[in-house]
């Protein structure tokens, strides 16, 4: 049995859909931190069979709308003296900027580089957003 253990102050989110942990880490530009930072890949779950965990060996700022758009179904846990201190549950923000991409290849956001995307919610539970420039539908489960 592998052990992965706990850290002393920072953030683990939990919880995550198999198979979305990378992505999380990458759109969070985790890589680019001088903490330490754990991927678990595949991780045994009661509930979904698998999940992914990341372990942030310092309590930084994330930006929680990255993590919901990805996995709304992810948890946060703030970690201090290696005790949970705070569990933060995610919901599908209401406008989205900078995060989406449009598909729409005519859209003034995918054709003019000073212009930062902006999606804005219109169904959570179909996951669905609507683009605020060109109203293209996006599915973050696509």
């Amino acid at each position: 049995m592998i052990e992965i253990t706990s850290i002393k102050d920072g953030i683990v989110i939990d919880h995550i859909k198999q198979g979305h942990g990378m992505e999380i880490f990458e759109k969070l530009n985790l890589s680019e931190l001088e903490d330490e930072v754990a991927i678990i890949l595949n991780a045994k779950s009661t509930k979904n069979g698998k999940k992914d965990i990341l372990k942030i060996a310092n309590n930084i700022d994330i930006n929680l709308d990255i993590v919901s758009i990805i996995d709304p179904s992810a948890t946060i846990n703030i970690i201090k003296n290696e005790q949970v201190v705070d569990k933060l549950t995610l919901s599908l923000p209401k406008v989205v900027r900078g995060i989406l991409e449009c598909q729409n290849p005519k859209c003034v956001s995918t054709s003019e580089r000073s212009v930062d995307s902006e999606f804005n919610l219109i169904d959570e539970k179909e996951k669905t957003y609507s683009c605020a420039y060109c109203g293209h539908i996006y599915d973050v489960e696509e």
